[in-house]
């Protein structure tokens, strides 16, 4: 089904392109597109009412099948919460090593004193 759909949303996509390629543009950009010769087909207001209502038609399509490509990318998707996740394991360069004489052991003084606790309220100063 969605192969189908983006098959079709191509073909607009270069029948689009192709559509508003042929049209007169209004200044005359580049010089060219003018010189309404008499005869032929279609008169030039006549080509430009069928060149104006077939881009108009091939605009409703490509925004009909990109909103349902849209929609159907995220049809089956779960929602998912980055609350409730487990951390990730830690690995790389930057990463803690367990193995015994890293560099964070070889840096600790073996007698240094343990730090003490920390106070549960508000202490007055001590003098020493």
């Amino acid at each position: 089904m969605q192969t189908v759909v983006l098959v079709v949303h191509l073909m607009l996509v270069a029948s689009l392109i192709g559509v508003v390629l042929l049209q007169r543009s209004e200044g005359g950009g580049l010089g060219i597109g003018g010189g309404g010769g008499a005869g032929g087909f279609m008169s030039s207001r006549g080509t430009t009412n069928l060149l104006t209502r077939t881009t108009a038609v091939l605009a409703a399509g490509f925004f009909i099948t990109s909103l349902f490509l849209a929609w159907y990318a995220g049809y089956e998707r779960k929602p998912t919460s980055i609350i409730n996740t487990s951390p990730a394991p830690i690995s790389g360069p930057g990463a803690p090593s367990t193995a015994p004489g890293n560099l964070l052991d070889s840096l600790k003084k073996p007698d240094s004193p343990t730090a003490p606790a920390a106070p549960t309220g508000p202490q007055a100063p001590q003098s020493r």
